[in-house]
């Protein structure tokens, strides 16, 4: 596997200022590639502020389709003057590098092992379009139609993409195309084309390109949700945007205009978490998404519904913390707070996806594992899933679904039954049953978060609080039968492992095949619930020497390995990656390799 970049297989980042419409040009730029059939991911760095500092974009092209960042730049457009310092030495030896050259480059800021291309980007543009708005936005797009040139791009496949985007408004058509030709006619007539360039595949077939809010959201409406509860944070609002979008879109009457939904934005996250609970009692299917500082101050009521027992999803696009941490940069740190989330013996399901179309499959998942359950389920993303542009295959729906509701008494049975008993564990597998209000007389009981027996009732007595309590250790057994499964690749004559989850996925895909080339053969588990279920201890008992990847300072996935498996400490080695950037491969197969040499040497 080259690690240079070559035809299909290369890097590029783009160096810009926020709130200068640049996003559009990147996509455009991202979804050429796309059309073109070749495998690209794009992500987004930006600031946490409205308009004025610096951002960067970064996609990456790679025919084998490995979508984790590169660990390496092969081209820079360098938009930002403010940046270009820093932009300038981050590329690759033997790399490339654009800027604006209607404006001097400092020679200090020079490197003899890149090639620099200049390109008068404003002055074009300056020359062309009339107002000073249009001038900075068409700049933007003639950068692409320069890397139209430059990377052999297909000219028509941009020119489809611009009619399709702007299809009610042929002039802003127009105009884009005008600044793409722009940038394609001084590259092409300045520049020979860059040693690596895109080559037409057909790899992209039965694929979407799709970020996980999107995912996540289209989820909630096929699993039936009807009740959404949020207060905005970055980087889960758009989870509801997109729920909001598509509920208008599938569940409005187009001849009553009635609605069968409620979407409410609370006045902070504890707020939100209530209603989804109250929405959950009353027998719908509601969830909230948030992010880190959200879950921290949920925590009484996700501790509230553990104990009371309500069905609830709560959807975690993590970020950067502590505190208020960095809101636009991605990290998997909330999986400890999440998993014991509330004061007491208090444990939650999680599930991780690992890329927007699981994104949707776990979030319907959630749904009837919560209402299985009788219990929250979070659903723990990350900024990188959420907000970035995935390549992901089609999304597959079997029309014959139903939601799993779980053990709810019809009226029917209640009328047969002698006592209805909220919390009384009639099959032994911890999950008592329930009722929904205003089905039957029989099923009303009384749903408080303090002290109650098998029966409901209010309690202070040791015992009857104990038995409640190990019902739900009970339950939590049952949980592991019920949870997805690990994603696992075996083979017995592999002594070492690697266990990751979520987006660091594909970061050890790629380390994988690195270090089998190299003649280092891996075994490796994804987790894809909590509780762990006892494919994961089985792959800990069959491996001396287990690698666990996550992006976190602390190791939370170990630390709970470690509390919930039988595994030894000395066994676990961490392999980490926190700095808010989405983890990439060179920096997992560099530590792992690291601690396969200590071994070798000892």
């Amino acid at each position: 596997m080259s690690t240079g970049p070559q035809d299909n297989d290369f890097t590029i980042k783009i160096a810009n200022v926020n709130g200068t419409g640049s996003a559009s040009a990147n996509a455009l730029l991202m979804k050429t590639f796309f059309r073109m059939g070749i495998p690209v991911v794009g992500k987004n760095y930006f600031p946490s502020n409205i308009q004025g500092l610096p951002t960067w974009y970064e996609i990456r092209v790679n025919g084998d389709g490995h979508l984790a960042r590169s660990g390496r730049l092969d081209l820079m457009v360098a938009m930002n003057a403010e940046t270009y310092k820093k932009d300038l030495a981050e590329v690759a030896p033997g790399g490339f590098l654009i800027y604006d050259s209607t404006w001097p480059r400092r020679q200090m800021l020079h490197r003899e092992d890149i090639t620099v291309i200049g390109i008068p980007l404003a002055k074009m543009c300056n020359e062309h379009f009339d107002t000073a708005r249009a001038r900075v936005l068409m700049k933007n797009v003639a950068y692409v139609g320069a890397l139209a040139a430059l990377l052999d791009l297909d000219l028509d496949v941009i020119r489809d993409s611009l009619k399709k985007t702007f299809a009610v408004k042929k002039h802003l058509a127009e105009a884009n195309q005008q600044a793409i030709d722009l940038g394609y006619k001084y590259a092409s007539e300045h520049y020979d084309a860059l040693p690596f360039r895109a080559r037409t595949a057909d790899k992209t077939d039965g694929h979407i390109m799709i970020d996980g809010n999107t995912a996540a959201a289209l989820g909630c409406l096929y699993a039936g949700a009807t009740l959404g509860a949020w207060y905005p944070i970055t980087p889960s609002t758009s989870v509801m945007d997109g729920f909001k979008r598509f509920c208008e879109m599938y569940r409005v009457d187009k001849k009553t205009g009635k609605r069968d939904y409620a979407i409410i934005q609370a006045e902070d996250e504890l707020a939100a978490a209530g209603m989804v609970l109250g929405a959950g009692w009353n027998g719908a299917r509601a969830f909230t998404p948030t992010s880190g500082p959200g879950i921290s101050l949920m925590s009484e009521f996700l501790g509230y519904g553990y104990f009371t027992e309500i069905p609830s999803v709560f959807i975690n696009v993590q970020r950067c913390g502590p505190s208020t941490g960095m809101p636009t940069r991605t990290q998997q740190a909330d999986v400890l707070s999440s998993a014991y989330a509330s004061h007491g013996d208090t444990r939650h399901v999680l599930l991780f996806p690992a890329n927007p179309e699981e994104c949707f499959y776990l979030a319907v998942q959630s749904f009837d594992l919560a209402e299985r359950l009788q219990t929250p389920v979070l659903m723990l993303t990350d900024l990188d899933i959420g907000m970035n542009d995935w390549m992901c295959p089609d999304l597959d729906w079997d029309d014959s679904y139903r939601p799993d509701r779980g053990k709810v008494l019809s009226a029917k049975e209640l009328e047969e039954v002698e006592a209805f008993h909220r919390y009384f564990d009639k099959d032994g597998d911890g999950i008592p049953y329930r009722t929904l209000p205003g089905v039957h007389p029989k099923g009303a009981y009384f749903t408080r978060g303090s002290g109650h027996n098998m029966y409901g009732a209010y309690t202070e007595d040791a015992n009857e609080y104990q038995e409640v309590v190990d019902r739900l250790r009970r339950k939590w057994e049952t949980a592991k039968t019920y949870v997805p499964e690990p994603v696992t690749e075996y083979s017995e004559k592999y002594r070492t492992g690697i266990i990751a989850y979520g987006s660091s996925d594909g970061a050890v895909r790629e380390a994988r095949a690195r270090l089998k080339e190299s003649g280092v053969g891996t075994n490796y588990l994804r987790v894809r619930a909590f509780p762990f279920t006892d494919e994961v201890q089985r792959f800990l008992d069959t491996h001396d020497r287990v690698y666990v990847v996550e992006q976190n300072r602390d190791a939370q996935l170990r630390s709970m390995l470690l509390l919930e498996t039988r595994v030894t400490q000395d066994k676990l080695i961490p392999i980490l990656h926190y700095n808010g950037l989405p983890i990439d491969a060179v920096s997992v197969l560099d530590k792992i390799n690291k601690d396969l040499e200590k071994v070798v040497a000892a």
